[in-house]
Protein backbone atom coordinates (compact mmCIF):
# COMPACT_ATOMS: atom_id res chain seq x y z
CA UNK A 1 0.00 0.00 0.00
CA UNK A 2 1.19 3.51 -0.83
CA UNK A 3 -0.39 6.66 0.58
CA UNK A 4 0.63 10.26 -0.05
CA UNK A 5 3.62 8.89 -1.93
CA UNK A 6 4.88 7.09 1.19
CA UNK A 7 5.39 3.37 1.57
CA UNK A 8 2.87 2.11 4.12
CA UNK A 9 5.62 0.19 5.87
CA UNK A 10 6.84 3.52 7.20
CA UNK A 11 3.52 4.19 8.83
CA UNK A 12 3.12 0.73 10.28
CA UNK A 13 6.63 0.86 11.67
CA UNK A 14 5.83 4.14 13.33
CA UNK A 15 2.69 2.67 14.87
CA UNK A 16 4.94 0.37 16.86
CA UNK A 17 3.37 -2.79 15.48
CA UNK A 18 5.34 -6.02 15.40
CA UNK A 19 6.54 -7.63 12.22
CA UNK A 20 6.07 -4.63 9.91
CA UNK A 21 8.32 -4.69 6.87
CA UNK A 22 8.37 -1.43 4.90
CA UNK A 23 7.87 -1.60 1.15
CA UNK A 24 11.08 -0.48 -0.54
CA UNK A 25 11.58 0.35 -4.23
CA UNK A 26 13.91 -2.01 -6.10
CA UNK A 27 17.53 -1.06 -5.66
CA UNK A 28 16.76 1.46 -2.92
CA UNK A 29 18.99 -0.23 -0.37
CA UNK A 30 18.28 -2.12 2.85
CA UNK A 31 14.87 -1.73 4.42
CA UNK A 32 14.21 -0.68 7.99
CA UNK A 33 12.35 -3.43 9.81
CA UNK A 34 10.53 -3.66 13.11
CA UNK A 35 10.68 -6.42 15.68
CA UNK A 36 9.52 -9.93 14.72
CA UNK A 37 5.89 -10.92 15.34
CA UNK A 38 4.96 -10.97 19.01
CA UNK A 39 2.82 -14.07 18.80
CA UNK A 40 2.60 -17.08 16.53
CA UNK A 41 1.00 -20.48 16.56
CA UNK A 42 1.07 -22.93 13.68
CA UNK A 43 1.78 -26.54 12.86
CA UNK A 44 3.20 -27.66 9.53
CA UNK A 45 1.23 -29.99 7.32
CA UNK A 46 -2.23 -28.56 8.03
CA UNK A 47 -4.03 -25.39 6.97
CA UNK A 48 -4.43 -24.29 10.56
CA UNK A 49 -3.00 -21.88 13.04
CA UNK A 50 -2.10 -18.22 12.96
CA UNK A 51 0.98 -16.36 11.80
CA UNK A 52 0.56 -12.72 12.77
CA UNK A 53 1.93 -9.87 10.68
CA UNK A 54 2.00 -6.18 11.68
CA UNK A 55 0.28 -7.19 14.90
CA UNK A 56 0.60 -6.35 18.59
CA UNK A 57 -1.27 -9.49 19.64
CA UNK A 58 0.68 -11.75 21.99
CA UNK A 59 -0.20 -15.46 22.00
CA UNK A 60 0.76 -17.61 24.98
CA UNK A 61 -0.18 -20.89 26.63
CA UNK A 62 0.69 -24.58 26.80
CA UNK A 63 -1.62 -25.27 23.84
CA UNK A 64 0.39 -23.13 21.46
CA UNK A 65 2.95 -25.72 20.34
CA UNK A 66 3.83 -29.38 20.56
CA UNK A 67 0.62 -30.76 19.14
CA UNK A 68 -1.80 -30.79 16.22
CA UNK A 69 -4.69 -28.53 15.35
CA UNK A 70 -7.90 -29.35 13.54
CA UNK A 71 -7.79 -26.87 10.67
CA UNK A 72 -9.84 -24.14 12.36
CA UNK A 73 -9.73 -20.99 10.22
CA UNK A 74 -10.29 -17.41 11.37
CA UNK A 75 -13.34 -16.01 9.60
CA UNK A 76 -11.73 -12.66 8.71
CA UNK A 77 -7.97 -12.79 8.01
CA UNK A 78 -7.25 -9.06 8.53
CA UNK A 79 -8.32 -6.37 10.97
CA UNK A 80 -7.40 -3.04 12.56
CA UNK A 81 -5.66 -2.97 15.96
CA UNK A 82 -5.32 -0.06 18.42
CA UNK A 83 -1.95 1.70 18.22
CA UNK A 84 -0.45 4.99 19.41
CA UNK A 85 -2.21 8.07 20.73
CA UNK A 86 -1.98 11.37 18.84
CA UNK A 87 1.25 12.56 20.44
CA UNK A 88 2.99 9.21 20.16
CA UNK A 89 2.04 8.84 16.51
CA UNK A 90 3.28 12.31 15.57
CA UNK A 91 6.55 11.74 17.42
CA UNK A 92 7.06 8.42 15.63
CA UNK A 93 6.42 9.91 12.20
CA UNK A 94 8.74 12.85 12.85
CA UNK A 95 11.49 10.46 13.94
CA UNK A 96 11.30 8.76 10.53
CA UNK A 97 12.12 11.94 8.64
CA UNK A 98 15.37 10.57 7.14
CA UNK A 99 13.66 7.33 6.15
CA UNK A 100 10.76 9.25 4.56
CA UNK A 101 13.10 11.40 2.46
CA UNK A 102 15.14 8.39 1.39
CA UNK A 103 12.29 6.25 0.09
CA UNK A 104 9.60 8.75 -0.98
CA UNK A 105 9.60 9.64 -4.71
CA UNK A 106 10.56 13.30 -5.29
CA UNK A 107 10.56 14.26 -1.60
CA UNK A 108 10.40 17.87 -0.47
CA UNK A 109 10.07 19.55 2.90
CA UNK A 110 6.68 20.87 1.84
CA UNK A 111 5.45 17.34 1.07
CA UNK A 112 6.76 16.04 4.36
CA UNK A 113 5.00 18.77 6.34
CA UNK A 114 1.82 18.09 4.39
CA UNK A 115 2.13 14.44 5.31
CA UNK A 116 2.60 15.29 9.01
CA UNK A 117 -0.41 17.62 9.09
CA UNK A 118 -2.90 14.73 9.44
CA UNK A 119 -1.13 13.71 12.66
CA UNK A 120 -0.68 17.24 14.01
CA UNK A 121 -4.40 17.87 13.56
CA UNK A 122 -5.16 15.17 16.14
CA UNK A 123 -2.94 16.58 18.91
CA UNK A 124 -5.02 17.33 22.00
CA UNK A 125 -7.95 15.28 20.78
CA UNK A 126 -9.05 12.12 22.62
CA UNK A 127 -8.62 8.95 20.63
CA UNK A 128 -6.02 6.65 19.15
CA UNK A 129 -4.61 5.63 15.78
CA UNK A 130 -5.43 2.08 14.67
CA UNK A 131 -3.38 0.14 12.10
CA UNK A 132 -4.06 -2.98 10.00
CA UNK A 133 -2.73 -6.45 10.78
CA UNK A 134 -3.37 -9.86 9.25
CA UNK A 135 -3.01 -13.62 9.53
CA UNK A 136 -0.25 -14.63 7.12
CA UNK A 137 -1.19 -18.30 7.56
CA UNK A 138 -4.37 -17.56 5.61
CA UNK A 139 -3.91 -17.41 1.81
CA UNK A 140 -6.25 -14.40 1.70
CA UNK A 141 -4.53 -12.55 4.54
CA UNK A 142 -2.20 -10.31 2.57
CA UNK A 143 -4.79 -9.26 -0.02
CA UNK A 144 -7.26 -8.52 2.78
CA UNK A 145 -4.62 -6.36 4.52
CA UNK A 146 -3.93 -4.45 1.30
CA UNK A 147 -7.59 -3.46 1.08
CA UNK A 148 -7.46 -1.72 4.48
CA UNK A 149 -6.38 1.87 5.10
CA UNK A 150 -2.81 2.24 6.46
CA UNK A 151 -4.15 3.94 9.60
CA UNK A 152 -7.45 5.26 10.97
CA UNK A 153 -8.19 7.69 13.80
CA UNK A 154 -10.64 6.25 16.33
CA UNK A 155 -12.40 8.19 19.13
CA UNK A 156 -12.31 6.62 22.61
CA UNK A 157 -14.86 3.92 23.39
CA UNK A 158 -15.45 3.04 19.75
CA UNK A 159 -14.21 0.43 17.30
CA UNK A 160 -13.72 1.23 13.60
CA UNK A 161 -15.26 -0.89 10.84
CA UNK A 162 -13.03 -3.98 10.54
CA UNK A 163 -11.56 -3.18 13.96
CA UNK A 164 -10.69 -6.25 15.97
CA UNK A 165 -13.32 -7.39 18.47
CA UNK A 166 -13.16 -9.63 21.51
CA UNK A 167 -14.91 -12.37 19.53
CA UNK A 168 -12.19 -12.20 16.86
CA UNK A 169 -9.48 -12.31 19.51
CA UNK A 170 -11.12 -15.52 20.76
CA UNK A 171 -10.99 -16.86 17.19
CA UNK A 172 -7.27 -16.15 16.98
CA UNK A 173 -6.68 -18.07 20.21
CA UNK A 174 -8.86 -20.92 18.91
CA UNK A 175 -6.97 -21.13 15.61
CA UNK A 176 -3.64 -21.28 17.47
CA UNK A 177 -4.82 -24.09 19.77
CA UNK A 178 -3.16 -27.48 19.38
CA UNK A 179 -3.52 -30.73 21.31
CA UNK A 180 -1.04 -33.63 21.60
CA UNK A 181 -1.04 -36.34 18.95
CA UNK A 182 -1.65 -39.59 20.84
CA UNK A 183 0.44 -42.75 20.65
CA UNK A 184 -1.60 -45.94 20.92
CA UNK A 185 -0.54 -48.54 23.47
CA UNK A 186 -1.93 -52.09 23.34
CA UNK A 187 -1.89 -55.21 25.46
CA UNK A 188 -1.05 -57.65 24.02
CA UNK A 189 1.36 -55.43 22.16
CA UNK A 190 2.91 -57.08 19.10
CA UNK A 191 0.09 -59.45 18.18
CA UNK A 192 -3.40 -60.24 19.42
CA UNK A 193 -5.58 -63.32 19.05
CA UNK A 194 -9.19 -64.14 18.29
CA UNK A 195 -11.48 -63.62 21.32
CA UNK A 196 -8.61 -62.25 23.41
CA UNK A 197 -9.25 -58.77 24.90
CA UNK A 198 -6.91 -56.17 23.37
CA UNK A 199 -6.56 -53.38 25.92
CA UNK A 200 -6.19 -49.84 24.55
CA UNK A 201 -4.74 -46.73 26.17
CA UNK A 202 -2.75 -43.65 25.15
CA UNK A 203 0.83 -42.57 25.73
CA UNK A 204 2.38 -39.12 25.38
CA UNK A 205 -0.80 -37.10 25.93
CA UNK A 206 0.67 -35.13 28.82
CA UNK A 207 -1.52 -32.59 30.58
CA UNK A 208 -5.22 -33.26 29.91
CA UNK A 209 -5.90 -29.52 29.63
CA UNK A 210 -4.49 -27.24 26.91
CA UNK A 211 -5.09 -23.50 26.75
CA UNK A 212 -4.13 -20.54 24.55
CA UNK A 213 -4.47 -16.85 25.42
CA UNK A 214 -4.47 -14.05 22.83
CA UNK A 215 -3.79 -10.60 24.27
CA UNK A 216 -3.62 -7.04 22.99
CA UNK A 217 -1.58 -5.57 25.86
CA UNK A 218 -3.47 -2.91 27.73
CA UNK A 219 -6.71 -3.48 25.81
CA UNK A 220 -8.21 -6.96 25.97
CA UNK A 221 -7.47 -10.65 26.33
CA UNK A 222 -9.21 -13.95 25.54
CA UNK A 223 -8.46 -17.54 26.52
CA UNK A 224 -9.70 -20.83 25.08
CA UNK A 225 -9.20 -24.16 26.84
CA UNK A 226 -9.45 -27.72 25.50
CA UNK A 227 -9.86 -30.61 27.94
CA UNK A 228 -9.33 -34.26 27.01
CA UNK A 229 -12.70 -35.82 27.78
CA UNK A 230 -12.97 -39.09 25.91
CA UNK A 231 -11.55 -41.36 23.23
CA UNK A 232 -13.27 -43.22 20.41
CA UNK A 233 -12.07 -46.56 19.03
CA UNK A 234 -12.50 -47.75 15.46
CA UNK A 235 -11.31 -51.38 15.20
CA UNK A 236 -10.76 -51.14 11.46
CA UNK A 237 -13.44 -53.67 10.62
CA UNK A 238 -17.16 -54.38 10.95
CA UNK A 239 -19.12 -55.31 14.06
CA UNK A 240 -19.33 -58.99 13.06
CA UNK A 241 -15.53 -59.19 13.24
CA UNK A 242 -14.80 -57.06 16.31
CA UNK A 243 -16.42 -56.12 19.61
CA UNK A 244 -15.50 -52.64 20.89
CA UNK A 245 -15.49 -51.50 24.53
CA UNK A 246 -15.43 -47.70 24.94
CA UNK A 247 -15.73 -47.10 28.66
CA UNK A 248 -12.26 -45.60 28.46
CA UNK A 249 -12.19 -42.30 30.32
CA UNK A 250 -9.94 -39.58 28.92
CA UNK A 251 -6.86 -41.70 28.22
CA UNK A 252 -7.91 -45.33 27.87
CA UNK A 253 -7.24 -48.08 30.42
CA UNK A 254 -3.88 -49.86 30.64
CA UNK A 255 -3.93 -53.59 31.23
CA UNK A 256 -4.07 -54.56 34.89
CA UNK A 257 -4.20 -58.15 36.10
CA UNK A 258 -7.66 -59.02 37.39
CA UNK A 259 -9.22 -55.74 36.19
CA UNK A 260 -12.45 -55.63 34.20
CA UNK A 261 -11.95 -55.18 30.45
CA UNK A 262 -13.77 -51.93 29.59
CA UNK A 263 -11.61 -50.20 26.98
CA UNK A 264 -10.36 -51.88 23.84
CA UNK A 265 -11.26 -54.42 21.18
CA UNK A 266 -12.03 -58.13 21.17
CA UNK A 267 -11.43 -59.33 17.62
CA UNK A 268 -13.74 -62.20 16.61
CA UNK A 269 -11.91 -63.23 13.45
CA UNK A 270 -8.27 -63.40 12.44
CA UNK A 271 -6.75 -60.75 10.20
CA UNK A 272 -5.18 -63.18 7.73
CA UNK A 273 -7.70 -62.26 5.02
CA UNK A 274 -7.24 -58.50 5.46
CA UNK A 275 -4.95 -56.24 3.38
CA UNK A 276 -1.41 -56.67 4.77
CA UNK A 277 -2.95 -59.26 7.15
CA UNK A 278 -3.66 -56.65 9.84
CA UNK A 279 -6.55 -54.58 11.17
CA UNK A 280 -5.99 -50.80 11.14
CA UNK A 281 -7.13 -49.66 14.57
CA UNK A 282 -7.84 -45.93 14.96
CA UNK A 283 -8.14 -44.03 18.23
CA UNK A 284 -9.60 -40.51 18.22
CA UNK A 285 -9.06 -38.18 21.16
CA UNK A 286 -11.93 -35.77 21.84
CA UNK A 287 -11.11 -32.36 23.37
CA UNK A 288 -14.15 -30.11 24.04
CA UNK A 289 -13.24 -26.42 23.79
CA UNK A 290 -14.46 -23.72 26.17
CA UNK A 291 -14.00 -19.95 26.17
CA UNK A 292 -12.85 -18.69 29.56
CA UNK A 293 -15.42 -16.57 31.40
CA UNK A 294 -17.89 -17.08 28.51
CA UNK A 295 -16.77 -13.81 26.94
CA UNK A 296 -18.49 -14.74 23.66
CA UNK A 297 -21.97 -16.30 23.36
CA UNK A 298 -21.15 -19.33 21.24
CA UNK A 299 -19.50 -22.74 21.55
CA UNK A 300 -16.80 -24.39 19.45
CA UNK A 301 -16.77 -27.95 18.18
CA UNK A 302 -14.31 -30.23 20.00
CA UNK A 303 -10.78 -30.67 18.68
CA UNK A 304 -10.41 -34.26 17.49
CA UNK A 305 -7.07 -35.90 16.69
CA UNK A 306 -6.59 -39.42 15.34
CA UNK A 307 -3.84 -42.01 15.67
CA UNK A 308 -3.69 -45.34 13.83
CA UNK A 309 -1.93 -48.60 14.56
CA UNK A 310 -1.75 -51.98 12.82
CA UNK A 311 -3.07 -54.93 14.81
CA UNK A 312 -2.28 -58.43 13.51
CA UNK A 313 -4.76 -60.95 14.92
CA UNK A 314 -4.09 -64.69 14.82
CA UNK A 315 -6.01 -67.83 15.63
CA UNK A 316 -5.34 -69.64 18.89
CA UNK A 317 -3.94 -73.05 17.97
CA UNK A 318 -4.84 -76.05 20.10
CA UNK A 319 -3.61 -79.61 20.01
CA UNK A 320 -5.92 -82.54 20.78
CA UNK A 321 -4.25 -85.78 21.82
CA UNK A 322 -5.99 -89.14 21.95
CA UNK A 323 -5.91 -91.55 24.92
CA UNK A 324 -3.01 -93.96 25.06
Amino acid sequence: MITNGVAVGTLLLAMGTAGAVPAVPAGAGPAVTADPPSGEGFQDGRTAGVRLQNSQIVITGNGLRGGAGDGYRIKRPCWYEPGKDAGGMLESQESLRAWWFRFTPNPTEEKFQEFLKQFKDKIGKPGRWWAPAYNAADPDGNSCWNDLEPFVWVPPGTTPPAGITLAELVEIARAALTVPEPRIKLSPDARSYVNLPTWVWLDGVGAPTRSVTATIPGFMSATVTATLEDIRIDPGTSADRAEVKEDCGPGGRPYAKGAEFTCGVRYLRASADRPREVYELTVTTVWPVEVEDDVVPFAYDPVEVEATRDVPVGEVQSTVRGNR
